[in-house]
């Protein structure tokens, strides 16, 4: 997980350019309308993706109005609906990547998401070919705040807990729980009044790939080319972090 979370810490730094928060702000809204479609309720209450997805927005500080807007497309019946297809390949040096969508039409998703993994030097596989190498894992962010540190770790195991990892600098906590964990961590950051920065289930890789710093940056290069579609929510890939790579990152 170390990796995992250096890979995160990275992403969020450079995910401020105002370029990165319009892309996360569509895939929340994407996110919000689906949640409301499929439970059927635009009430955060009755609806246990839809409170998680607002969770989302509010960490991303998307305005209320956006929130509010792709609540209302999700309960318009006549608005289009979406589908969640994931597509699995390897990037250059045989990195697994893992790719989850949302669209309203799968033709022309497939057919972006192959383009780019040919452009970059990489291929599409089929269905299975790398899923067997990640994990689902709910992966919660939140601020320590005034909390005693070693009360709300003993309360956050006792939610599920499986690792925590906290960021001195930013105070952040870094929150780890197995799938089967994601409700009951859910509901024991309520029962602590802890609202999370970010609320996810993750892909996280079992083996990772080391590979120089001129062949990770062409890997990156295929991550961030499929990130930049507009059906794209998530990409995860098992690339392995390494410090010469992190400082090289942090650097650009």
């Amino acid at each position: 997980m170390a990796g995992h979370n250096k890979w995160s810490k990275i992403k969020r730094k450079k995910g401020a350019s105002d370029a990165k928060r319009s892309k996360i702000f569509s895939r929340i809204i994407k996110e919000i309308t689906v949640a409301v479609k499929e439970g059927g309720s635009g009430d955060p209450a009755f609806n246990p993706r839809l409170r998680l997805a607002i969770t989302n927005a509010k960490g991303a500080n998307m305005p209320k109005d956006n929130v509010e807007r792709a609540i209302k497309k999700g309960l318009d019946k006549d608005a289009a609906s979406f589908l969640e297809p994931t597509y699995e390949g390897h990037a250059p040096g045989g990195v697994a990547v893992f790719v989850e969508c949302t669209t309203d039409n799968l033709q022309r998703t497939v057919s972006n998401v192959r383009a780019v993994f040919n452009k970059k030097g990489g291929n599409l596989a089929t269905n299975g070919s790398v899923d067997f190498l990640f994990e689902r894992k709910g992966i919660f962010i939140i601020d320590r705040g005034d909390h005693d540190g070693e009360e709300l770790e003993l309360e956050l195991i006792d939610g599920g807990a499986e690792e925590l990892d906290l960021d001195e600098e930013t105070g952040e906590v870094t929150i780890t729980v197995d799938f089967s964990d994601f409700g009951n961590m859910q509901k024991k950051l309520e029962d602590l009044e802890i609202e999370p920065k970010s609320a996810n289930l993750e892909r996280i890789p079992t083996t990772t790939t080391e590979l120089s710093v001129a062949d990770s940056k062409s890997v990156l290069n295929l991550i961030e080319a499929l990130e930049d579609d507009d059906d794209v929510q998530a990409v995860f890939h098992n690339l392995e972090m390494t410090d010469e790579l992190a400082l090289e990152l942090e650097s650009d």
